[in-house]
């Protein structure tokens, strides 16, 4: 049968009874987090064209000809390029989607080994991989990849309560977590942290073992403030005023100065002293022209969707499934939280985008690929458990 059917009125429409890949993928998809995905990318559009002036003459000197939506461009163009990547990996079966990230998470851990010879420095931290336009983050590409492998490991824990699993993922986590700060790359190690530490509360592990993992974070914590000179300094200038604070000074006084209702599109003017306003700081650039009231719908925006996520999960039974659904909805959520509270300094600057809203190539990719594996894992058979007469989907 075709993809699309003749309606009544002579329109051609999808039907349910299509079973072609494509008419699959339409039914079984969650359409609603596809579609709160879509506003978030076009609010990401709108939010890097009114930041791109700022960032246009702030770098203009590496731009080669300047031009106020010289971002703005690129960033449409990174987004052509994402969406299909995104609906190509949501469409893969869950065997399928496993395989790959398995193969992903080793390929880019072996980058992050390299990245300290041949990577690309960039403000002082050498986390990128190639020259020009082609430059990527290996670990931006690692996080979703990272996730999956990691679920899968510890869901065989559920098969054979014998098998080394948990501290086998803490062995790669630590690893992954010392080639980061490496680079140096401390809201990363943050965020893969925390990840593993979800993963291991859903895969059940017991009471007593998370709280020594408590104890054991906070001595981590008080050891990379003693000896790792990155952490010292963002610590000192968030809890102690001291150092250089000019960047999330100048974020806070950037998002509050629009007021509830904003200064308007293209009218704002403190964008222009804001370090990176169209990554780490893009948050403050909303709050500038759009108002705080904006900046307070995309917060809603991201609950909305790690919320979707996290009820879909409420009839799961396949544990795998549950762990890396969790963990990449996880790693969605804190990574957006961590950005915005930065804008609003509560907490240490740590250079991470927000998600489908800040700037960046390989952020754009990478995201798309870690939100098409969150619609394959949560896709669902429409005509499951309503007849049974009906033949059982077998979970792709």
């Amino acid at each position: 049968m075709n993809m699309f059917q003749p309606a009544k009125n002579g329109s051609a429409r999808l039907g349910r009874s299509d079973r072609s890949a494509v008419g699959r993928w339409f039914w079984e998809i969650d359409r609603v987090l596809l579609l709160l995905v879509a506003v978030l990318i076009s609010i990401g559009l709108i939010a890097v064209a009114a930041a791109s002036p700022a960032a246009g003459s702030r770098y203009s000197g590496e731009t080669f000809s300047y031009s106020p939506l010289y971002y703005f461009y690129r960033q449409l163009v990174w987004i052509m390029v994402a969406i299909p990547v995104m609906v190509a990996v949501s469409m893969l079966p869950k065997v399928q989607t496993r395989r790959l990230c398995l193969a992903g998470a080793v390929f880019f851990t072996g980058l992050l080994f390299i990245v300290p010879f041949f990577g690309v420095e960039v403000n002082g931290a050498r986390r990128w991989i190639g020259v020009g336009i082609s430059q990527f983050q290996p670990s931006e590409f690692l996080k979703p990849l990272y996730i999956v492998s990691m679920a899968w490991i510890l869901s065989l824990r559920a098969k054979d309560p014998t098998l080394p699993v948990v501290p086998l993922t803490g062995i790669i986590t630590a690893l992954i977590a010392l080639l980061l700060m490496k680079q140096p790359n401390f809201g990363e190690t943050i965020i893969f942290a925390a990840a593993w530490v979800m993963l291991l509360t859903l895969s059940g592990v017991s009471l007593r073992f998370l709280g020594v993992l408590a104890l054991a974070g906070l001595a981590g914590i008080v050891l990379a403030y003693l000896f790792y000179p990155v952490a010292t300094s963002r610590i000192d200038g968030f809890l102690f005023a001291a150092g250089d604070t000019y960047q999330t000074d100048s974020a806070l006084r950037t998002l509050t100065a629009g007021g509830l209702f904003g200064a308007g599109p293209g009218a704002g003017t403190r964008k222009f002293h804001l370090p990176e306003p169209h990554t780490d700081y893009i948050f403050s650039v909303i709050g500038e022209e759009f108002g705080i009231i904006a900046c307070l719908a995309i917060a809603i925006l991201y609950m909305t969707i790690v919320a979707r996520v996290m009820i879909r999960l409420l009839h799961e039974e396949d544990l795998f499934t549950v762990l890396a659904t969790a963990g990449l909805v996880t790693q969605f959520g804190l990574q957006a939280l961590i950005n915005m509270a930065v804008n609003v300094q509560l907490a240490p600057s740590k250079g991470m985008t927000l998600p489908f809203i800040s700037y960046g190539g390989s952020s754009m990719i990478a995201l798309a690929i870690g939100m098409g594996l969150l619609l394959a894992f949560t896709r669902r058979n429409p005509y499951l458990h309503r007849s049974p007469y009906v033949v059982k989907w077998s979970g792709r």
